[in-house]
């Protein structure tokens, strides 16, 4: 029997539908300053990528190459198959620009009326108002929004030219929980439309609830990349959250503690060894209170696979 798409999973099918961005073997150097070291990276058709790293790790370089707004000291960028800058893979891309780079007198509405100029289909004003919640805002001017009214309107921008691959980076900052929430259904809506999404995000739990995929990049290179609960099993640890009279020093010597950090009165250890590490805080102060053990998400997996080569170099000293 030939099998078609409806017989494969959700991402499967997305798997299936190709490359639409990628970078291969790709440097780019700020004079003496290596921002991506031979990377390769690839977005495909229908999915929502995050791209996670640390400042300075090169994320936004990456970005940069692939929006053509940067060129490659060396390997190949590609959007649709081609080049970035070629107009056609232009009108089919859609970025979420960064506040201070709108004109603040124009009204909401004139700019997604000027945005959508630019493209050959655009999405009906009506609609790009609905989708990010800007109804009652139309008449307003850009200067007069609060921070997170301008996020909307920076997202509505985005996708106003209806593009088949959205670039948003840190597309939340500034909304609350209920605004952060609703734009991720929003995105979510238009990848079920069939749109592409490369994300960049520093809320980990924004990565892990929209990414089908997650790359991690750190000093210029892709450390890991697969699903979310892939990224997590990397670093099977646990949280150990306790009020101790330990200090930060003995605590990080435990053996299996990766990282330590106050939580208000208490303390947080990310550990791979949980058990190990709870025996030896008991052993070790006979007060210790307020003990907790849940398991390890997408943010202490991050710090880890981030903070290696760190840790690295600063036992070899």
């Amino acid at each position: 029997m030939v099998e078609t798409l409806e017989h494969f999973t959700p991402l499967q099918r997305k798997q299936s539908q190709g490359t639409v961005a990628s970078l291969a073997a790709v440097n780019k150097s700020y004079g003496e300053v290596r921002a991506l070291r031979g990377i390769n990276f690839q977005v495909r058709a229908g999915e929502v990528v995050a791209l996670l790293g640390p400042n300075g790790a090169g994320k936004t370089t990456a970005v940069k190459l692939l929006l053509g707004l940067l060129q490659p000291n060396g390997g190949k960028v590609r959007v649709f198959g081609g080049d970035p800058v070629n107009p056609e893979n232009r009108m089919r891309t859609g970025a979420m620009l960064q506040v201070g780079r709108v004109p603040e007198t124009l009204r909401v509405r004139e700019h997604i009326d000027l945005f959508s100029s630019y493209y050959v289909n655009p999405m009906p004003r009506g609609e790009v108002l609905a989708v990010t919640g800007l109804e009652k805002l139309s008449d307003r001017k850009f200067g007069e929004l609060s921070g997170g009214q301008k996020q909307r309107v920076l997202f509505a921008l985005a996708i106003c030219g209806n593009p088949d691959l959205l670039f948003l980076d840190e597309p939340t900052v500034g909304l609350d929980v209920e605004a952060r929430r609703m734009l991720w259904d929003e995105i979510r809506q238009l990848v079920q439309r069939g749109k592409t999404v490369l994300l960049t995000t520093h809320y980990l739990q924004e990565a892990d609830a929209l990414a089908d995929r997650v790359a991690v990049i750190n000093k210029g290179e892709i450390v890991t990349e697969g699903t979310p609960a892939e990224i997590k099993a990397q670093t099977a640890g646990k949280k150990i959250r306790c009020i101790t009279r330990l200090s930060f020093d003995v605590l990080r010597r435990i053996p299996g503690v990766m990282e330590v950090k106050h939580d208000r009165e208490a303390v947080e250890l990310h550990t791979a060894q949980a058990e190990l590490a709870v025996r030896e805080l008991l052993s070790r102060d006979s007060q210790l209170s307020g003990l907790e053990v849940s398991s390890a998400g997408l943010e202490e997996a991050f710090l880890a696979l981030t903070q290696d080569d760190w840790r690295r170099g600063t036992e070899s000293n």
